[in-house]
């Protein structure tokens, strides 16, 4: 799904940079995926898609790391 439409950004490139992510702000995605923000109507999509990823999907690892879990309809 497009959750920007300035920059033609899916939900799926945010959550893959969301991933990785050092930081948690628009701003991070936004340059890693080599744009900035235009009209700034996308910005509470990807601040929520990074929350999810960030708050929601995390389960611990053995070295104490975190590791995202498949979505739940993703699930085996």
């Amino acid at each position: 799904m497009i959750v920007c439409s300035c920059n033609v950004l899916s939900d799926t490139e945010v959550r893959t940079v969301a991933n990785t992510a050092t930081r948690r702000t628009t701003s991070y995605v936004y340059r890693r995926l080599g744009c900035r923000a235009r009209c700034g109507r996308c910005a509470r999509n990807i601040r929520e898609i990074m929350d999810e990823v960030f708050d929601g999907a995390k389960v611990g690892r053995a070295d104490g790391g975190a590791v995202l879990a498949a979505p739940a309809d993703k699930q085996p």
